[in-house]
């Protein structure tokens, strides 16, 4: 192994997987493409068609293509979704994000909420019934809670974010 491959290889056992992508079953790939690029603004790294993987480590796949790449003829039966999974976003204007999806008919799950760490952020689900949540960045949040009037103790416990992030975040703040 080349200096630059143990640098690139996180995990210090070669023989533990490094994780890359998660992939979502979808029924209709274009639909999904486009839900994802044109509503959620995500940018496509590969298009194999059937297969469509986007910056931040997710995937779309055909489920009836990937069911029967996988299970070959056992596929029939296997179902897929569920509300068992999450992909997870973050930006900073909530309340845009919320507008846009409210005007383009997309299905809410439940609207913008303060989670017990003071994160806010709110679900709904893809064309395929995905869940999907987007929250403000635990920077903004910790940014509000400074700016409320919170100390370093404070934040931290109620935000459960390590201290030195805290700090970093207020000296943001600063500048």
């Amino acid at each position: 192994m080349s200096k630059n491959e143990k640098n690139n290889h996180t995990n210090s056992n070669n023989d533990s997987p490094k994780f890359e992508s998660a992939v979502f079953f979808v029924k209709d790939v274009e639909k999904s493409k486009n839900f994802y690029v044109n509503v959620l603004g995500q940018k496509i790294l590969m298009d194999f068609g059937r297969n469509v993987g986007f910056e931040g480590g997710f995937a779309i796949w055909e489920a009836d293509y990937a069911l029967n790449t996988i299970f070959e003829e056992n596929s029939s039966g296997i179902s897929v979704g569920g509300n068992n999974a999450e992909i997870y976003f973050e930006v900073v204007d909530l309340e845009g994000l919320l507008k846009k999806l409210k005007k383009e008919g997309i299905e809410i799950i439940h609207p913008i909420r303060e989670h017990p760490w003071g994160q806010r952020g709110f679900r709904f689900y893809d064309p395929d019934h995905h869940i999907i949540e987007v929250s403000e960045p635990m920077l903004n949040v910790v940014a509000r809670m400074y700016q409320d009037g919170m100390n370093i103790e404070e934040i931290e416990k109620k935000s459960m974010m390590p201290k030195e992030f805290i700090e970093m975040a207020i000296k943001n703040i600063k500048k």
